[in-house]
Formats: structure tokens, sequence, C-alpha cells
């Protein structure tokens, strides 16, 4: 896998430095209150595992599936949810965990979602964020790092289901996704 690897943009050191970070701001914002830490399916849940447990606060956690971007290498804007959230969270402080913000089309579809359970609040949590590819105003509160378009993998980003485990991000090798 790593030989699919062109460059290392973000080391395992680098990644746990942020998420102790993410996990102290989290933790200080919400001191008073168990927010619901709801992860976003499949690539989100690497991130929640390392940060929940920078988390020096109770928190629940739940899990959300979507779907938008199929097999492919770019979302295709139409989102389709797999596995809705367990919990009720009406009245209560929500944290939506994902991996990255890429257009920024399905952080909308979720938020405004979970917006009809009537949550005391909604709040964004990403490790990546690629704000050139935005194609709507999403506000993000919690970013690990702004990354540009190029196609990352590892640290639970996959591509067609592989490099999740990777303990780094990388750019993936052009000629692996346009063969």
């Amino acid at each position: 896998m790593r030989n699919d690897i062109s460059t290392i943009l973000l080391d395992e050191q680098t990644i746990q430095a942020k998420v102790i970070e993410l996990g102290k701001r989290i933790s200080e914002d919400y001191k008073d209150c168990v927010p619901v830490l709801i992860c976003i399916l499949r690539g989100g849940v690497v991130f929640l595992s390392d940060l929940m447990k920078k988390i020096s606060i109770p928190v629940e956690i739940d899990f959300m599936s979507l779907s938008s971007y199929g097999s492919g290498t770019e979302s295709s804007g139409v989102v389709k949810i797999r596995k809705d959230i367990d919990a009720n969270i009406s009245g209560r402080d929500i944290i939506i965990v994902e991996d990255i913000v890429d257009s920024g089309l399905t952080l909308k579809y979720i938020k405004d979602y979970f917006q009809r359970h009537n949550p005391k609040s909604v709040k964004i949590c990403t490790l990546l964020d690629k704000p050139k590819a935005h194609k709507t105003d999403i506000k993000i509160d919690y970013c690990g790092f702004e990354v540009g378009n190029e196609f990352v993998v590892g640290y639970g980003l996959d591509y067609a289901e592989k490099y999740r485990n990777l303990p780094f991000i990388g750019i993936l090798k052009e000629e692996i996704y346009t063969n």
C-alpha cells in the first residue's frame, strides 16, 4: 500500500498532536454538558476513536452511514442515508465527527437533517478540510488541517475501501484511481 502513495502529507505524530488539541478544545467548550459525538461512517471511525479518548468530559457516541461517492473519487451530490443514528438528539448538543470535508454538500445535508430533530446545537468537527472544493457555505467549528484538492487516503480515508488502515494521511498516486 505504501508504494501507492506519492507523498505523506501528515504523519502519525502530527495527526495525534492535532487530535489532542481538538480534544482539549471540545472538553473546554462542552465542560457543562454531555455532547453526542456522531461519527460519519466509515471514514470517520478512526478519527472518532482517537478523538474521544482525548476528550476529558463525558460524551456519548452514535454513528451514521451515508453515501454520496459510490466507487468514484468525487461526490455525486446525491446523499443517501444507509444507517441513521439511534440516539434521541432533541435538546442535545451534537458534534458531527467527519474525516474530510470536500464539497460540503454531504455535511450540509446532515446538519439540515439533524436540525429537524430539534437539537440544542449542531457543530462540525473534521480532521481534514478541502476549502477549495467547497460547493456550499459550511461552517466548520473544529478543523484539524486544511489540505489541497489532492486525493488523500489513510487514517480512515479510503479509495475503493483500501488504505483506511494506514497510520498517516498521504496523497494517492493518480495512476491508482485513473486506471
